[in-house]
């Protein structure tokens, strides 16, 4: 059954004829995932410090901002580097403002947000070398940031899920290779992430239609992001589909039940777990993609952001 507090929320939209993504251009389309966040989302936490930050990238100045929430926990702060949603062409630092603040006081951490190149404009991979950028800037900068390196996560939902595993990936193969010295990630926080761009997992067809993230704004954002059908078997892309998904850290994977990438989120915390690593996955079976962001809306959205938090707080207590 879905949650009646998502139900409700699905006949607002169609009533108040909130036009679907894909029929919108994507700056349309950035403007009304902007406007409507006020409606799905509470008001601000208060922080004890935000900072706007940026830093030069692959292809130019990446805007990010940081959060420090208001417990000090005396002694450097482990950091959530935090990659949006919004199927690499939509979504920014503002329209998860509210979550990073949440996450920051969950999971009593910093949470560094990351603002990268977004599609059609700037394509695969250009997203990728943001975040990774981003998350290797993050170690560099730890001592001058207040961080400690050796308790670094990255984390993200949906299309930024999909960010984060990848970077995990990568940053791992850098290690292997002998490329980077810096200490392992901390951990994965993978909500509803994006994991086979092929999109043939069984949800993509239970879930197809009528549950917000439908086939056809996945195909608008892939056809944004990847609009080359050779590119889906990248890892890069469909991490998924990597060779070797060994060594990798922990993670907590978290799904909804009414949701087209349900499966696959699914299907990678299954691969994780069988190439020997730390992983918890939990489905949200009432709820549909998108669901952490609307907690002014859905309760359950609450309790997302609190399992999040504790998960990462245990895991910073083993380092």
């Amino acid at each position: 059954m879905l949650d009646p507090q998502a139900r409700a929320l699905l006949d607002l939209m169609i009533q108040n004829r909130v036009p679907p993504v894909h029929t919108l251009s994507p700056a349309d389309a950035r403007r009304f995932y902007r406007d409507r966040r006020s409606f799905t989302q509470p008001e601000p936490p208060a922080m004890a410090e935000v900072r706007e930050l940026s830093m030069k990238g692959p292809g130019g100045t990446v805007p990010m901002r940081l959060y420090r929430p208001q417990a000090a926990p005396g002694a450097a702060w482990p950091l959530l580097v935090y990659f949006h949603g919004g199927g690499w062409t939509i979504g920014d630092l503002d329209t998860h403002d509210v979550l990073c603040r949440q996450l920051a006081t969950a999971g009593a951490c910093a949470v560094l947000s990351v603002d990268y190149r977004l599609a059609p404009e700037h394509r695969f991979p250009g997203a990728v070398e943001d975040c990774v950028a981003a998350t290797e800037w993050a170690r560099a900068q730890a001592g001058a940031l207040g961080i400690d390196a050796r308790r670094i996560a990255v984390g993200g939902d949906s299309a930024g899920g999909n960010l984060a595993a990848v970077v995990a990936l990568t940053l791992r193969d850098a290690a292997r290779a002998g490329a980077s010295a810096a200490p392992a990630l901390a951990a994965q926080l993978l909500i509803y992430p994006a994991t086979d761009m092929r999109a043939v997992a069984p949800s993509h067809q239970t879930n197809a239609q009528g549950y917000l993230l439908t086939a056809d704004s996945i195909a608008y954002y892939r056809g944004h992001y990847t609009p080359e059908a050779a590119t889906w078997n990248d890892w890069r892309v469909s991490p998924l589909l990597a060779k070797d998904l060994s060594s990798l850290p922990p993670a907590l994977v978290l799904t909804a039940g009414f949701d087209p990438l349900r499966d696959e989120g699914r299907q990678y915390a299954d691969a994780l777990s069988a190439a020997g690593n730390r992983v918890q996955y939990v489905c949200f079976e009432r709820q549909v993609h998108g669901f952490i962001t609307m907690s002014r809306v859905l309760d359950e959205a609450n309790s997302a952001v609190a399992l999040s938090g504790s998960v990462l707080q245990r895991l910073w207590a083993g380092l």
